[in-house]
């Protein structure tokens, strides 16, 4: 069974889907975790963040793994806590635009997918990535509750993220599958002011009347 879990920065996606995986004892695979270590590798390896064709050919040739608790390998170096750096969060959306990057990615995702029972989280899953999940689920949040969640992840000052956030939306509301709009079939989930176990409690019951539930 897979299930996909989308929706905008600061909506609780990974805190969820990592405590979903461990209850259902699925795999947890963070799609956002990939672009950012793409991103760590490449401003290590000092390439033009703007160039979409030799950041496609790096994720290629440089395939992200994780292991069974969803820490993240690339070349065999757990970048679990490097790509975690507020450095890398500002600079991956610059990476993750490129379409040569996305394509490599989203087949990487999907070889991933393939295994077995899954909690797959990211910003098109249920669109892109898996249209065919078992259970779509789309998390949102109030912006100011998700600036605070980013904030206090990134160790940054709310009112910055907020303002980057809004920016950030703006552009994503243009895209083609905005990471800000459901899956056809989603159940959309406002985690503002509720717990993550409250959240899970939900999804559970969901996964549960699935029909591969």
């Amino acid at each position: 069974m897979i299930i996909a879990i989308d929706g905008p920065a600061g909506a609780g996606k990974s805190t969820v889907a990592r405590r979903l995986a461990e209850r259902l004892g699925f795999r947890y695979l963070d799609t956002g975790a990939m672009y950012r270590a793409l991103t760590w590798l490449a401003m290590r390896e000092g390439l033009p963040l703007g160039d979409g064709e030799p950041l496609g050919l790096l994720a290629r040739t440089h395939p992200i793994t994780f292991d069974a608790v969803g820490r993240v390998f690339i070349d065999a170096s757990d970048v679990t806590s490097a790509i975690r750096h507020p450095r890398i969060d500002r600079m991956v959306p610059v990476v993750a635009r490129h379409h040569e990057v996305r394509e490599v990615m989203r087949e990487r995702q999907r070889e991933l997918a393939a295994v077995g029972n899954a909690v797959i989280e990211g910003r098109d899953i249920g669109t892109v990535v898996a249209p065919d999940a078992q259970l779509k689920v789309f998390l949102t949040a109030s912006p100011q509750e998700r600036a605070a969640r980013r904030a206090a992840e990134l160790g940054l000052d709310p009112a910055q993220v907020l303002a980057e956030q809004g920016e950030r939306d703006a552009r994503d509301v243009a895209r083609q599958h905005s990471p800000l709009r459901p899956a056809d079939g989603a159940v959309t989930i406002d985690t503002t002011g509720l717990d993550v176990e409250g959240v899970v409690e939900r999804i559970v019951a969901l996964a549960r009347t699935s029909p591969s539930g």
